[in-house]
Parts: C-alpha cells; structure tokens; sequence
C-alpha cells in the first residue's frame, strides 16, 4: 500500500470510493485493516471517498523505537492516582499526523471520522485543525475526562492481554479479546475477527508502538473546554455494553459539543458489529448530508 510522508513520520494509507472525503483514524495498537473492507464499501456506496490509514507506531506506517519503551504499569498507576504520565509523544501529534496526511493527499476539507483511541485523535484534529473538518464523528471514544476514562476491570485485563506469538494466537487473543469487551446485542462474526486480525499479524505487531499509544492516550487532558469551542456538525455514536470505554464517555463527548446528535445503539460494545451499520449509514447521511 502506499506510504504518505508526513514530517518525521511515513503513513500507509489506503483509498477506497471517489466520493467526499471520509478519513477513518483507528484505536490503540489497531491497523486500518480492522476497519473492515465491508463497512468501507459500504460507505462508499454512500457517497463517501474512505481513507483509511496505520496511525504512526503500528502497521506500515512508521516504528518509533527509538523513542524507547514506556513502563506501562507504573505509568497507569500514575494515572490511577492522578499524576503526570510521561508519553513519548501525545495524541496532538497524532492528530498533526492525520491533517499533514490530508495535505499530502492534497485534501481540503475532509469529514473526520474516528473509533476509541481514534475518536480522540478525531477530537483533536477538529480542535487544532477546523478548517479542516467538514464533520467529525466520534464513535466509543471519550472527551479526556478522568470520569469517562476509567473501563471496567475485566475490559482492563482483557487490554493486558499477552503479546501472541504466532499467527494463530493473534486470532485466538482478538476472538477472546472481543468476547469480553464486543457487543452483546449482536452475533460475534468470528471468521470477520480472525480474517482481520491474521492480517494484522502479517503485516507486523507493534506491541511497543501500541505501549506508546496508550501512554499519549494516559497522558492527554480533559478536551471538553476547546470542544465547546468548535462549530461543526458532529455525530457521536456509542454501545449501551461498551465496557473499555463507559457509555458515559458517548454522553459526556456529545454534551461539549454544539452541533452534536448522540446515536445510542443497545447492546453494542466496543466493537463495530455488522448490524449497527445500517444505523450508522443512516446517521452518518443525516449529520453529514451526504448520500449514495
């Protein structure tokens, strides 16, 4: 796939549809291949032009290894008890990854679309860039607050997981991990969940890219104040059974915003399942005005 330069950092990205530009940023550790290749055609269909994209640290894109490895409990037991983190980079920089790829890809304006730890680079972006930002669309992410970032214990552990060695483990670790923080009101598609995550393994785990990740999302502040700030039209889509991010997060996000609709959608977790597309289609169009 092809790779974008973007200051110090190269990202590989992927198009799909010619359509109005839809940029899909991904969560912790996750590769843009666990947005499925369904859901983008589907959007495409919509009228939307996806890219979708490795945030720098995992995938294709760029390794920061050199920025070292964070020691990750001590530094969420920093957090727990509401101490600085120390973050070799912070999801600002993230965010100035995702806009330097729209210059590269010689985009305007795009519509902004992102899921957990992408909902948040999503924010920012529209934050630090909103002549960027045609719409934003956060899906089970959270606005930085301490009282929407804390998950449930047994989404923790689930997080925590070992580091797979093989390609067979890497799908056992994503079935099992998704059976504990997926969605409950909808049938788990597991051969969808093995196929991506046998791609993600093939194109290379960043187990220590993933460390760095979550130390900027450990380091990053409530964004609330600037969200009220921003004068765009948002969509905020969140599971009633999303334990990793709390449905309060959804609530919480859609309450700084001013241009906001909060799409509530029962028993899902914190996971895209195949039947909540239609919802999300159909929202998407509303919020956005764009349609198929």
């Amino acid at each position: 796939m092809p790779l974008c330069r973007v200051g110090d950092v190269e990202l590989c990205y992927e198009r799909i549809g010619e359509g109005a530009p839809l940029l899909m940023i991904m969560g912790l550790g996750a590769q843009m291949v666990l947005w499925s290749r369904d859901l983008c055609e589907g959007l495409a269909k919509q009228g939307f032009g996806v890219i979708r994209f490795d945030n720098r640290d995992v995938g294709e894109s760029t390794r920061l290894d050199h920025l070292g490895v964070p020691r990750v409990r001590r530094q969420m037991l920093r957090w727990g008890l509401g101490r600085r983190v120390a973050a070799p980079y912070g999801l600002e920089a993230m965010a100035d990854d995702a806009a330097g790829l729209l210059d590269g890809l010689g985009i305007e304006r795009a519509h902004v679309l992102g899921a957990s730890m992408g909902g948040m680079i999503a924010q920012l972006v529209a934050i630090r860039h909103p002549q960027r930002v045609a719409s934003l669309t956060s899906i089970m992410s959270h606005p930085g607050d301490r009282r929407s970032g804390v998950p449930m214990p047994r989404a923790l552990r689930a997080l925590m997981r070992p580091v797979p060695r093989t390609r067979e483990q890497a799908q056992d670790s994503m079935v099992g991990f998704v059976r504990v923080v997926g969605s409950t009101g909808f049938p788990l598609d597991e051969d969808s969940v093995r196929e991506r995550a046998g791609l993600s393994y093939d194109r290379g785990a960043s187990p220590r890219g993933m460390a760095r990740q979550m130390m900027a999302v450990l380091a990053a502040g409530d964004r609330r104040p600037e969200l009220r700030k921003l004068d765009l039209p948002s969509l905020v889509v969140h599971g009633t059974a999303d334990p990793l991010v709390r449905p309060v997060g959804g609530q919480r996000t859609a309450d700084a915003l001013r241009q906001s609709r909060l799409l509530r959608i029962d028993g899902m977790g914190h996971d895209l399942p195949r039947g909540m597309w239609p919802r999300l289609y159909e929202a998407l169009g509303e919020v956005t005005g764009v349609r198929g």
